[in-house]
C-alpha cells in the first residue's frame, strides 16, 4: 500500500497531539476554583504547582530533545504523550498538595517533549521549502488547543466533575498513540507506505553530514555565545516578555472567578475569546514579518514586528488597568485578546533571532538558554502573584505593562543589527 502525501498525515497527527497537549495543561487552571475547594488548597498552593510545572517543563525540553535523538521521533512521541496523559489521569486521584504536585511535575516533563519532537520530525519529513508550512500547522495546533480547551473542559466538568474530566482527557492522549504508531511506521527513507516521488522530494535537499565519520558538528560553548551582547539581548527580551503570556494562561481563570464571580462554565464560555486573539497574533505576526522582508532587511522586519507587538501589549494592559471594573468583565476578556495578540505577534520573531545570529548547534544552545531564563522569570512571577492578588491584581498588571517595553528595548539596544555575529 502506498499513501500519497504521507508527510501531511504525520504533521496532522502532531498537530492533534499539540491540541491534546494544551487541553491537558489548561484543564488545571479552568477547574482550579472547584478543585481547590475540594482539596482544601488556596492560591499560594496553586502558585507552587505552577512553578513545579514550569521547572520540569523547562528541564523536560532539554532532556526530551536528547531522548528523541537517541530513540527517534516515533518512539519519542510515544514516551512524551504517554507520560503526560497518564499524569493527567492521575490528577483524578490526587488527595492534596503533595500528590497533586507530583502529577503536575510529571505532566510538565511529558508535555515538554512535544516541541523538540515536532521540530525534529519536521526536519525528517519535509523538504526545506515546506518546513515553514509544517511548523505553521504545528503552531496552529497550539493556538487551536488554547481556544478549544476552555470550552471542552467546562463542558466535561459540567457533566462529569473535575476528577472524571482528567481521566477522559488523559485517555484521549493515550488513544492518539494508536494511529501514530500505525501511520509513522518508520523514517521516510524506509517507510513502506511512502511513494517514490514523495521520498525523492523529502531527501533531495537533506543536509548531508560533512564531518568525519563518527564526529558531530560542534557549536560554540555557552561562554563564547555569552561574549556577544546580541545574545544578552535575546535572553533579556525572553526574561521580560515571558511572564506576560503566563500571567494570563495561568492566572486568568482564577482572576475571573475571584473578581467577577465567574463559574467554571462561564470561564469556559468566555476565555476562549482571549486565546483566539493569541492565535490570530501568531499567524499575523509571522506573515507581517515575512512580508516586510520582501522590501526590508531582516533587522528592520524583526524589530518593527517586535515593536508593534510590544506596543499592543502595553496599550492593552493600560486598558485593563484603567477601563476594567467589576461591572464589565467582557471588556476584560476583549482587551486580553489584544494583549495576547500583541504577545504572539512579537514572540515568534524574538524566538527566531537565535537562528539569525548563529548557525548550527549554537542556535539550540542560545534558544535553550533563553527558554531556561524565560522559565525562571515565570517562576518568580508565580511566586509573587499570590502575595499581590491577596490585595489586588492591579499591581501585577502594572508590572507586566512595564515589562513589555523593557523586552522591546532589550532587542533595540543590545542587538545593534540582527545579522550573523562576527565570530572571533
Amino acid at each position: 500500500m502506498k499513501v500519497k502525501g504521507l508527510r501531511w498525515w504525520v504533521i496532522l497527527l502532531i498537530c492533534l497531539a499539540t491540541v491534546i497537549n494544551y487541553i491537558d495543561r489548561t484543564a488545571f487552571g479552568v477547574m482550579w476554583p472547584e478543585m481547590g475547594k475540594d482539596l482544601g488548597l488556596d492560591e499560594s498552593d496553586y502558585a507552587v504547582m505552577l512553578n513545579i510545572f514550569m521547572i520540569t517543563y523547562a528541564g523536560g525540553k532539554f532532556l526530551s530533545g536528547k531522548l528523541y535523538d537517541e530513540i527517534g521521533t516515533r518512539l519519542g512521541f510515544v514516551v512524551s504523550i504517554v507520560v503526560w496523559s497518564l499524569s493527567s489521569v492521575f490528577h483524578a486521584f490526587a488527595g492534596g498538595l503533595a500528590s497533586l504536585t507530583i502529577v503536575r511535575a510529571f505532566l510538565g516533563f511529558g508535555e515538554a517533549g512535544n516541541w523538540p519532537g515536532a521540530v525534529k520530525s519536521n526536519g525528517e519529513w519535509f523538504p526545506i521549502k515546506q518546513r515553514a508550512i509544517a511548523q505553521g500547522i504545528f503552531n496552529a495546533g497550539a493556538s487551536l488547543g488554547s481556544v478549544i480547551a476552555p470550552v471542552l473542559i467546562a463542558y466535561l466538568y459540567g457533566h462529569f466533575g473535575w476528577r472524571t474530566t482528567f481521566i477522559i482527557i488523559g485517555a484521549i492522549g493515550l488513544l492518539w498513540v494508536i494511529p501514530w504508531l500505525i501511520v509513522n511506521k518508520a523514517k521516510p527513507e524506509v517507510h513502506p507506505w511512502i511513494t517514490d516521488e514523495e521520498k525523492k522530494l523529502i531527501l533531495k535537499d537533506r543536509i548531508e553530514d560533512t564531518c568525519a565519520p563518527g564526529e558531530k558538528p560542534k557549536g560554540l560553548s555557552v561562554v563564547k555565545i555569552l561574549k556577544h551582547k546580541e545574545s544578552w539581548g535575546v535572553l533579556a527580551a525572553r526574561f521580560f516578555i515571558e511572564p506576560i503570556w503566563w500571567l494570563f494562561v495561568g492566572w486568568m481563570p482564577l482572576y475571573l472567578n475571584s473578581e467577577f464571580g465567574f463559574s467554571i462554565e462561564e470561564i469556559g464560555a468566555t476565555i476562549w475569546i482571549s486565546y483566539l486573539g493569541g492565535m490570530a497574533g501568531s499567524i499575523v505576526g509571522g506573515w507581517y514579518s515575512g512580508k516586510l522582508m520582501e522590501t526590508k532587511t531582516v533587522d528592520v522586519a524583526r524589530k518593527t514586528t517586535i515593536s508593534i507587538g510590544g506596543a499592543l501589549i502595553f496599550l492593552g494592559l493600560l486598558g485593563i488597568i484603567f477601563l476594567v471594573n467589576e461591572n464589565n468583565p467582557m471588556t476584560f476578556i476583549y482587551i486580553v485578546s489584544v494583549v495576547l495578540f500583541g504577545f504572539q505577534f512579537a514572540i515568534g520573531n524574538i524566538q527566531t533571532i537565535s537562528s539569525d545570529l548563529f548557525s548550527g548547534p549554537s542556535v539550540g544552545t542560545l534558544a535553550g538558554l533563553a527558554g531556561t531564563v524565560a522559565a525562571v522569570s515565570v517562576i518568580i512571577m508565580n511566586t509573587l502573584i499570590p502575595l499581590i492578588a491577596s490585595v489586588s491584581y492591579t499591581p501585577a498588571f502594572i508590572v507586566i505593562a512595564i515589562l513589555a517595553p523593557m523586552a522591546v528595548a532589550s532587542i533595540l539596544l543590545l542587538i545593534k543589527k540582527i545579522e550573523p555575529v562576527k565570530l572571533t
